[in-house]
């Protein structure tokens, strides 16, 4: 492998055989309590040279647009994970698809605790992509929700 090129991590097979399955990996990962989680299964689910893309306020920290690498992202939050209890979930899922490619609008809510009070909730714009028989994470790009930015009632579960 050259300098340029980025390594791959060999995936659990369970993670990336439906859309539904990567997705589901990518929030389980990132959830947990205070401590290291499992960088090397999340790399495993993204494209190399995936982005990932906070717009404004996030759960750790006050900030702007941000592009961000994987490697960037991980670095960046790797001490609030390390501190912090966090779980993020998702509530309701919109999908399109066409051929290999999918645009998830993925509403989730977030926690310091399983069952304990939502702390954040927001949207992830997922990009996924079927390749080489198996789901790629393209580029995830998110914004929370806020006073000014209420998330749109089609994006929450249905109340009954």
């Amino acid at each position: 492998m050259s300098e340029t090129t980025p390594p791959v991590y060999k995936p659990h097979p369970e993670d990336i055989n439906s859309p539904d399955a990567i997705i589901k990996a990518m929030y389980g990962i990132i959830s947990g309590p205070a401590g290291k989680r499992n960088w090397q299964r999340l790399r495993s689910l993204y494209l190399p040279g995936a982005r990932l893309i906070p717009i404004g306020k996030r759960v750790h920290k006050d900030g702007e647009l941000r592009v961000l690498t994987l490697e960037e992202w991980i670095e960046d939050v790797e001490p609030y994970f390390a501190e912090q209890d966090f779980y993020e979930v998702e509530v309701v899922r919109h999908s399109d698809r066409f051929g290999n490619m999918i645009q998830a609008f993925s509403t989730y809510e977030a926690k310091n605790e399983p069952d304990g009070p939502v702390i954040a909730r927001g949207i992830n714009s997922i990009q996924l992509l079927h390749l080489e028989e198996r789901w790629w994470v393209v580029t995830v790009m998110w914004d929370n929700e806020t006073r000014d930015n209420p998330i749109p009632q089609e994006f929450l579960p249905y109340l009954w």
